[in-house]
């Protein structure tokens, strides 16, 4: 039987619901992929990449954030297709779902670690900082043991997603190649990195897409309204963080 590419038809979830689970199909792939382009020029490695901060901080603060806001804002689109392929294959969205989930806050972590990395650069240089990095790379922490879950995820939910048929053969290939995405802190970008960026957008954007053309379309005031709401939260969020 021949399995065709599905979309994201009603009934929704109610969380996270058919825009946000949407806007974040969309969004969150193209972040990650613009912010692993960014990167293309320098080495793979951290003491380049720590080198490339000295050199180029606004390029590689943006790369690296980009990339980081990509994969905190994937998890409400995960959560949707999840749901979507849960109402045909439940162990698969569920184990599919949970681990790509945790993959993600364990990239989180791999983010947050780079940051401070990129701060030791700014106050100490490249050398002192490299120095430091390579002394301690090795170290455990917690989200080492979702290493398994940063690449297994995408696997389980491509699989599940070909299965449940929202998604046909290439797209839930393109799915599950994100798993080949570098997994650790201060990664820089390679031929896998690309694939796999280039992979989630295949796969989720369109799906993104045609969640938001499903259903009636809001009143023009409703989304005026709604995007002052956000614009003014998100700059009172910006302020508070930066007071914290």
């Amino acid at each position: 039987m021949t399995v065709t590419t599905a979309t994201l038809t009603p009934p929704h979830p109610v969380f996270p619901g058919r825009r946000v689970g949407g806007a974040s199909l969309v969004v969150g792939p193209l972040l990650v992929l613009t912010g692993v382009l960014l990167r293309l020029r320098f080495d793979f490695f951290f003491p380049a990449q720590l080198s490339a901060y000295e050199q180029r901080p606004d390029l590689m603060r943006a790369s690296y954030s980009l990339v980081a806001a990509g994969w905190v804002l994937l998890w409400p689109g995960v959560a949707l297709l999840a749901a979507r392929v849960g109402e045909r294959h439940r162990k698969p969205a569920v184990w599919g779902g949970v681990l790509t989930v945790l993959g993600l806050f364990a990239r989180t972590f791999h983010a947050g670690v780079d940051h401070l990395a990129f701060q030791l650069v700014t106050v100490q240089g490249a050398s002192s900082a490299t120095r430091t990095v390579s002394e301690t790379y090795g170290a455990f922490h917690v989200f080492s043991t979702l290493n398994a879950a940063i690449m297994g995820g995408w696997v389980l939910l491509g699989v599940g997603a070909y299965r449940a048929r929202v998604l046909g053969p290439l797209r839930a290939t393109a799915l599950a190649l994100a798993s080949a995405m570098p997994l650790g802190v201060l990664k820089g970008t390679t031929a896998w990195s690309i694939a796999a960026a280039a992979g989630l957008c295949v796969a989720l954007v369109p799906l993104g897409v045609a969640a938001w053309r499903t259903g009636p379309a809001p009143r023009a005031a409703t989304v005026g309204g709604r995007v002052l709401l956000v614009g003014v939260v998100g700059l009172a969020m910006v302020l508070l963080g930066r007071v914290g």
